[in-house]
C-alpha cells in the first residue's frame, strides 16, 4: 500500500481514537507530508473540520505554487466542501481511498480538471461500514439525510 494512503488511514484511525469519523487525509508536497489531519467535527463541535480541510488547515499557510504541486490524499471520498478546498487551492490530483460509502463531489473535480484517483482499499471501506453501522445518528447528520 502507498504510504501516502496508509498515513491517512493513520490519521482516520486517530479520529475514531478519539470519538470522531475515521476520515483521514494528508497533503504531500515534494514526497514529504506538508499537512495531516482527520475529521474532528464530534471532537470540536465543528462544522468544517472534515479530514481534509483539516490537513489543509494543519499545513498552513502556503504559496499557491506549493498546493498547484501537491497531492491530497483521502480516506473517503471528497464532500462539495472538502472539493471547493481543493479548487481553491488548485490541487491537481487527489487520492481517493474509498467511495463506496459515499461518493462525493469527484465528478465536480474531474469536470474542473483535477486528476482523481480512487483506489477503494477495503480497510477504508471497513473502517466507514462500521462506523456508519455503529454510528448511523452522526453519520446522518454530517452528510444530511
Amino acid at each position: 500500500m502507498d504510504d501516502y494512503l496508509q498515513a491517512a488511514i493513520d490519521e482516520a484511525k486517530a479520529g475514531l481514537q478519539e470519538g470522531g469519523i475515521p476520515i483521514g487525509s494528508v497533503l504531500v508536497h515534494d514526497s514529504k507530508i506538508i499537512g495531516r489531519g482527520h475529521n474532528k467535527r464530534i471532537q470540536k463541535g465543528s462544522v468544517v473540520l472534515h479530514a481534509e480541510m483539516d490537513a489543509l488547515e494543519n499545513a498552513g499557510r502556503l504559496r499557491s505554487s506549493i498546493y498547484k504541486n501537491s497531492i491530497l490524499y483521502t480516506t473517503l471520498s471528497p464532500c462539495p466542501m472538502c472539493a471547493g478546498a481543493i479548487l481553491l487551492y488548485g490541487i491537481p490530483k487527489v487520492m481517493i481511498g474509498e467511495n463506496k460509502t459515499y461518493m462525493g463531489a469527484e465528478a465536480l473535480l474531474i469536470q474542473k480538471g483535477v486528476e482523481v484517483v480512487v483506489v477503494n482499499n477495503n480497510e477504508c471501506i471497513e473502517m466507514m461500514e462500521n462506523f456508519i453501522k455503529a454510528n448511523p445518528g452522526l453519520w446522518n447528520e454530517d452528510i444530511g439525510k
